[in-house]
C-alpha cells in the first residue's frame, strides 16, 4: 500500500486525494505510521513534496507507533510536534510554532484539526502539506451542528457522530485545500468518504468512487491477520408471557407500546438475571472451561444503555459470588448516573479510576467488560475472545462492535458471538458492504438541490427579500439580535399556515437542502450563489422551528402490565457466509420531507398478545 501512495505522490505531486480502505486490527496503524515516516521523504524532480505530514487522530497509541517508526532520525524532537488539548489560542499557537519551526511530522486529534486547516489555509497556504487521516474509529458520541449554528452558539441536534463524520464535517465547512493532499483510512468508508477521497470512474453510465487502495476484511482474514467474528455466532431468542393488570381494556398507539413493551422485558430484573446465568454459564463451561486463548479469555458484555450496564454488572456479581467463582466484571459507562436513587460512577463501582480499566481487564480475576458505548470502537485487545451482544446492532455500528474479537493471539484459534437482540440476516447485511471493496454506486446529484430549493420556496414561509436581508447581516458581522426578528416573522408564518404535515414536509426538506448543500460545496468546482445564501438562512431558521407536539398514546402501558414469565434460548451456532463481491452503497441522500404518520390504536388485550405470540 505504502509503495503505491509513494509513487502515485511522486508522479503527480501535492494536491492528491487518497482513501485507503483498511480493515480493522490488522496493522492499520502501522501502516498510517509507516506511510507518515515515508511521506517525510518523499521527492518529485529532486524537490520535497511536502513541508509537512499532518496525521489527525484520536488515539494516543497510534502517536507512539509513530514516534517509534522514526525513531531512526537523530532528533525525534526536532521533527515531530504533537498539538495538545487547550485553549483554543494555546492550539493555534502550538501550531504556528511547529509550521514555522519546520516540523516535519504534526500530530493533531480531530479536535485540533479545525484549527490545522485555518493554518495551513490560511497563513501557511504557500506551501504543501499531507493530511493523513485515521477516520476507522467512532468517539463516544457527540454534538454535530452546521458551521454558522456552531459559531453563534445555537443548540445542535442530538446525533451519534463518528470520527468519520466528524472529519467529514469540518472539511466541508472549510472546503477541500488545494495545497494538501489527503490520506483517509478506513475500514467502513462511508458515502461521504468516497464521494471525497475516493477515485471517481464512469460505469454503466453513472461516475463511482472506489478507493485508491484496499486490504479487505476477506484479504486479511485470509492472510491470518485478523479473525473471522462470524464463524460461531450464535442468535439468543427471547420468549415470554406479559399480564394485564387492570380491569378494562384500553387502547394505546400499537408502535409506541410494542417498543416500550419490548424494553421493559429486556430490562426486566428477571430477565437481566436470566441472560447474565447464560452468559456466565456459557463463559464458564465453554471459554474457560476449553482453555480458550491458553486460559486468558476474556469477554466483552455489549449493553443498549447506561441503566442496563449497570444492571448487568450487579447481576454479574451477585451470580458469580453464588456459584463461588473468583472471575469478576468491570462496568465501562460515561458520567455518573443515578442508579436506584444513588449517583454513581465507573470508579465507584469497579473500586478503581476509569483509566485503569483497559489495563485491569488484562488481569485476574477481571474476566468481563460490561459496556455502554465505551469501548465499542477503537479498542484493540488481542484477550477478547467472546462478546455477548444485548443492544440492537446496524449497518457501520454493527461491523465496528463485532470487530473488537478479530485482534490475532498466537494462542487465539476462534472467538465466539452470543447476540441476544439481533438476527442473522441483519448482521450479515451489515458485514456484506465492507468484507471486499466498498463503491459509492454514483455521485450526488447536484440537480437535487434545484428541486428542493424550489419545494421549499413554494412553502411561502420565508421571501427572496428576507433570504437576502440576513445573509447580508450575517456576512456583514450583524451580531445576532438583528438577525432574529428576520427569523421570527418566518417561524411565524411557519407556524400559522402550515398544517402538521406541511411542517413536517417543510423542516425534512430543509434539513436534506443543508445535508446536501455543505456535502457538494465541498466537491464541486463551481459555486451557485443562490445555494449558499439559502444554506446560510436555513442554517439559521432550522433550529427555531418548533417541531409538531407528539402527543404520546402509548403513555401508561407499562402500569397496565405486568410480566408473568420470560426465558432466553440460544440457537444453532452458525458461520454467518458473506458474498463474495464487491459492495457499492447509494450516496448521500438528497431527499428529505415527508407527513407525520397516523398512529395504529389497538386494545391492550391485543397489544399484549401480539408481543407474547412467541412463548411456546
Amino acid at each position: 500500500m505504502v509503495r503505491k501512495v509513494l509513487a502515485d505522490v511522486r508522479a503527480k505531486g501535492a494536491g492528491q486525494k487518497y482513501l485507503i480502505q483498511h480493515s480493522a486490527g490488522s496493522g492499520k496503524s502501522n501502516s498510517i505510521a509507516w506511510l507518515a515516516h515515508q511521506l517525510i521523504a518523499a521527492r518529485k524532480a529532486d524537490k520535497e513534496v511536502f513541508d509537512s505530514v499532518i496525521v489527525v487522530t484520536d488515539r494516543r497509541i497510534l502517536d507512539k507507533q509513530i514516534r517509534e517508526t522514526i525513531k531512526g532520525f537523530a532528533q525525534v524532537s526536532s521533527i515531530i510536534g504533537a498539538v495538545t488539548e487547550g485553549g483554543g489560542a494555546s492550539k493555534t499557537q502550538q501550531l504556528a510554532k511547529f509550521l514555522k519551526d519546520g516540523k516535519k511530522l504534526i500530530i493533531s486529534t480531530v479536535q485540533t484539526f479545525p484549527f490545522v486547516l485555518d493554518a495551513i489555509g490560511g497563513e501557511h497556504r504557500g506551501g504543501n502539506f499531507a493530511i493523513i487521516i485515521d477516520e476507522a474509529h467512532s468517539s463516544q458520541g457527540g454534538r454535530t451542528a452546521a458551521a454558522i449554528s456552531a459559531a453563534l452558539g445555537e443548540a445542535a441536534e442530538e446525533e451519534e457522530e463518528t470520527t468519520e463524520d466528524k472529519i467529514n464535517r469540518i472539511i466541508e465547512q472549510r472546503k477541500m485545500l488545494p495545497n494538501a493532499s489527503y490520506f483517509a483510512f478506513t475500514a467502513t468508508p462511508k458515502n461521504k468518504t468516497l464521494e471525497m477521497f475516493g477515485i471517481a470512474y464512469p460505469e454503466g453510465g453513472e461516475v463511482k468512487h472506489r478507493p485508491f487502495h484496499g486490504y479487505t476484511m476477506k484479504q486479511a482474514i485470509q492472510e491470518g491477520f485478523i479473525l473471522d467474528v462470524l464463524k460461531h455466532y450464535t442468535p439468543v431468542e427471547s420468549y415470554y408471557r406479559l399480564a394485564k393488570t387492570i380491569p378494562g381494556d384500553p387502547e394505546f398507539d400499537v408502535k409506541k407500546a410494542r417498543k416500550k413493551l419490548r424494553l421493559y422485558v429486556e430490562s426486566h430484573s428477571k430477565a437481566i438475571r436470566d441472560k447474565a446465568e447464560i452468559m456466565v454459564d456459557h463463559f464458564l463451561e465453554q471459554v474457560i472451561g476449553q482453555n480458550k486463548i491458553g486460559g486468558q479469555a476474556r469477554a466483552m458484555v455489549v449493553t443498549g444503555s447506561i441503566q442496563r450496564a449497570i444492571q448487568y454488572f450487579f447481576a454479574f456479581r451477585d451470580y458469580l459470588a453464588e456459584i463461588k467463582s473468583p472471575c469478576r466484571a468491570i462496568v465501562a459507562f460515561s458520567g455518573e448516573p443515578e442508579f436506584k436513587g444513588e449517583k454513581v460512577s465507573e470508579a465507584k463501582l469497579n473500586g478503581f479510576p476509569s483509566s485503569e480499566i483497559a489495563d485491569r481487564i488484562q488481569e485476574d480475576p477481571y474476566r468481563f467488560l460490561i459496556c455502554a458505548d465505551k469501548f465499542q470502537t477503537g479498542y484493540d485487545e488481542p484477550l477478547l475472545h467472546t462478546m455477548y451482544v444485548d443492544k440492537v446492532l446496524t449497518s457501520i455500528k454493527a461491523v465496528q462492535t463485532l470487530s473488537r474479537l478479530n485482534r490475532a493471539h498466537p494462542k487465539k484459534h476462534d472467538v465466539f458471538v452470543l447476540d441476544f437482540q439481533n438476527d442473522i440476516e441483519t448482521i450479515e447485511k451489515a458485514f456484506a458492504d465492507y468484507y471486499r471493496t466498498t463503491i459509492l454506486s454514483r455521485e450526488t446529484d447536484p440537480n437535487k438541490l434545484h428541486t428542493l430549493k424550489s419545494e421549499l420556496d413554494a412553502y411561502q414561509v420565508y421571501s427572496p427579500e428576507q433570504v437576502a436581508a440576513l445573509v447580508e447581516l450575517y456576512l456583514g458581522g450583524a451580531e445576532r439580535e438583528k438577525l432574529d426578528p428576520i427569523l421570527d416573522a418566518c417561524v411565524a408564518v411557519y407556524v400559522s399556515d402550515l398544517d402538521e404535515d406541511g411542517q413536517v414536509d417543510f423542516k425534512g426538506k430543509a434539513k436534506a437542502f443543508v445535508r446536501t448543500y455543505d456535502f457538494l460545496a465541498t466537491i464541486l468546482p463551481y459555486g451557485v450563489q443562490d445555494w449558499e445564501k439559502l444554506s446560510i438562512f436555513l442554517n439559521f431558521l432550522i433550529p427555531k422551528l418548533p417541531a409538531p407536539i407528539d402527543v404520546d398514546l402509548s403513555k401508561g402501558i407499562l402500569e397496565a402490565i405486568d410480566m408473568d414469565s420470560y426465558r432466553a434460548e440460544k440457537k444453532a451456532t452458525m458461520a454467518i457466509a458473506l458474498p463474495d463481491a464487491d459492495a457499492e452503497i447509494e450516496p448521500v441522500p438528497t431527499s428529505g420531507g415527508g407527513h407525520k404518520p397516523e398512529p395504529e390504536m389497538d386494545k391492550l388485550s391485543n397489544i399484549i398478545k401480539a408481543v407474547s405470540a412467541r412463548e411456546n
